[in-house]
């Protein structure tokens, strides 16, 4: 018979590792501490750790019997922790060799890096960066500590008051929880969004490279966590950045709190209507230079990422096409999927529908040569019931008219026949948002993209938060193998970004995070984007145009169901 008696707690405690190895150590040792022995063993340097489901840092102390899961630069969240850590290294090393300059934080780079600007001063020179990374590389090697406190509110704004951080007195201002958290590197303080790796002697793998004007913090992609990819130059990209940039400074909103002061003091209207004044400018922009060649171009061809506002995007084109007398006609990529049992497998054996080789590529080009030389073609409809390819409806098009294709492999060369490259206008949308909490911490385009789909997912699918989120990874797996490779083949860029959107996203995406149950994998991901949004003012949707890109997924899109038709 088993006796149970009361004892005192034992000064070891074990834990339990995903491989079903058991740790003992002292009771209160940080996660570090009892993973240390196995750091080693783990394909990808670990920076983090999830105890009993729930995400912390390696400084964590461990106080009961746990499960712990090492968390890896090759893990969303491990990349995030160790990029994160990296930036604030790198914020200690400016402050120290130049104090009366200002750093900013810009934009990711999609070989691995975020491009950074100096204010205050002129651009750094190349010796000066190249003394600005020996200086990163010096703070490395010392191993110093990141120090982690919890502040007063009023505490960490007179701080950063006293320091000329007006982005970040702006932020805290409207902060509704009583404290903040604080990071400290020798005299360098600041708080950041999300946690961060133990010390510098974490932080091995970066450079420092001259781009643009500005610098770029490069750091590794998650599957080379110990290599850093070649730098590639992105021309087109970046001056989408810039542009956004640009219309942000129209807007007098150049942070959060800066958004958050424009919704508190009665501006939201305004921020609405000049930020949707600007996406239509640049619409009928991309409009009139596809009427400048009528002539040559017969084809347009728009790809981005998922929740990119794409389809939105092409349809308020065709509008501004129409005004200028042009007739497109909407060609589905999705109807030129091969038969399910042709579809090519994935490396686990599941089928690929994201691959270029599950479109019949042969049909979709003999299709395209033959409508643009007038002829009447009968289009295939996909039945995604049966996975069978069926006949869909004959079309012929008008003269003159033009065919807008619009998917993820828009911008591959592979897509169309090569006799017509020179007739193709290739356009790139994304959300590249570039309106950042503050100078040091970047809102990424990956969680706007994200939060759109969560709420579209649910009002339109009857997905669940955690469905969409569980789903996401394998979304990005696809958008880097076959979107953002050829994203510069592009003729040109539209940032479907809106300055106000994640306002208006809190309140429909908050109630659908908050039932993402505890204990999930998905719940990690969850309690982050929580977080996040809580910098925000919330702002109803009340006055967003019905044909804004917002409205594809906030719902009440006047576009919805609009078609040009061919005849």
């Amino acid at each position: 018979m088993t006796v149970f008696r009361f004892t005192s707690p034992s000064s070891n405690i074990q834990v339990h590792l995903p491989d079903g190895r058991t740790l003992e150590g002292p009771r209160g040792a940080t996660a570090e501490a009892f993973l240390r022995p196995v750091f080693a063993d783990w394909p990808a340097p670990i920076v983090g750790v999830i105890v009993n489901g729930e995400l912390h840092e390696l400084t964590y102390p461990i106080e009961l019997e746990a499960r712990l899961q090492p968390v890896t630069m090759s893990d969303p969240d491990g990349a995030r922790i160790y990029r994160r850590s990296l930036t604030f290294l790198l914020e200690a090393a400016f402050s120290n060799l130049f104090p009366q300059a200002g750093l900013y934080i810009d934009h990711s780079v999609a070989s691995g890096g975020y491009y950074c600007e100096v204010q205050g001063r002129e651009p750094l020179s190349a010796q000066e960066i190249g003394a600005l990374e020996d200086e990163m590389r010096r703070l490395a090697q010392a191993d110093l500590p990141f120090s982690r406190r919890e502040a007063a509110l009023e505490e960490a704004i007179a701080w950063f008051q006293a320091q000329n951080y007006p982005d970040k007195v702006r932020l805290l201002r409207h902060r509704r929880k009583p404290y903040v958290t604080l990071y400290q590197l020798g005299d360098h303080v600041d708080y950041h969004h999300g946690y961060m790796v133990p010390s510098t002697g974490y932080l091995r793998w970066f450079q420092l490279a001259p781009s643009n004007g500005g610098f770029t913090l490069r750091f590794p992609r998650r599957h080379t966590p110990n290599t850093l990819t070649p730098l590639e130059d992105f021309p087109k990209l970046l001056a989408a950045f810039r542009q956004y940039g640009g219309w942000l400074e129209r807007l007098g909103i150049d942070s959060v709190g800066a958004l958050n002061d424009a919704i508190e003091t009665g501006r939201s209207r305004e921020i609405i209507l000049v930020s949707e004044a600007l996406h239509e400018q640049h619409i009928a922009s991309i409009a009139r230079q596809i009427a400048e060649k009528r002539e040559q171009i017969h084809l347009i061809l728009i790809s981005g990422p998922s929740s990119s506002g794409k389809t939105t995007f092409a349809r308020r084109l065709a509008v501004q096409l129409l005004a200028l007398g042009l007739s497109p006609f909407a060609l589905e990529m999705d109807n030129y999927f091969v038969d399910r049992h042709k579809t090519p497998r994935d490396e686990n054996g599941e089928y690929d529908f994201e691959t270029i080789e599950a479109l019949d590529l042969s049909r979709l080009g003999d299709d395209l040569e033959r409508l643009l030389r007038g002829e009447e073609v009968r289009m295939p409809r996909y039945n995604f019931k049966t996975g069978l390819s069926e006949p869909g409806e004959t079309v012929r098009l008008r003269p003159g008219q033009l065919i807008i294709l619009e998917g993820i492999h828009g911008l591959n060369p592979r897509l169309i026949p090569a006799s017509l490259a020179s007739q193709s206008f290739k356009i790139y949308a994304s959300a590249l948002t570039q309106l950042n909490l503050d100078r040091h911490n970047r809102v990424s385009t990956t969680d706007t993209r994200l939060i759109r789909r969560i709420v579209r997912d649910a009002r339109e699918r009857g997905y669940s938060a955690q469905q969409t989120i569980s789903r996401w990874e394998s979304v990005r797996r696809g958008e880097k193998r076959h979107i953002f490779p050829y994203q510069e083949n592009a003729d040109v860029m539209f940032n479907s970004a809106l300055a106000y959107e994640l306002a208006v996203l809190k309140p429909l995406a908050e109630p659908l995070l908050r039932q993402v149950p505890h204990n999930t994998p998905e719940f990690i991901e969850t309690k982050r984007l929580l977080a996040f949004l809580e910098w925000f003012l919330p702002l109803e949707m009340d006055w967003i145009p019905d044909n804004s890109i917002l409205r594809e997924f906030v719902g009440g899109s006047i576009l919805k169901d609009f078609k040009v038709w061919s005849a």
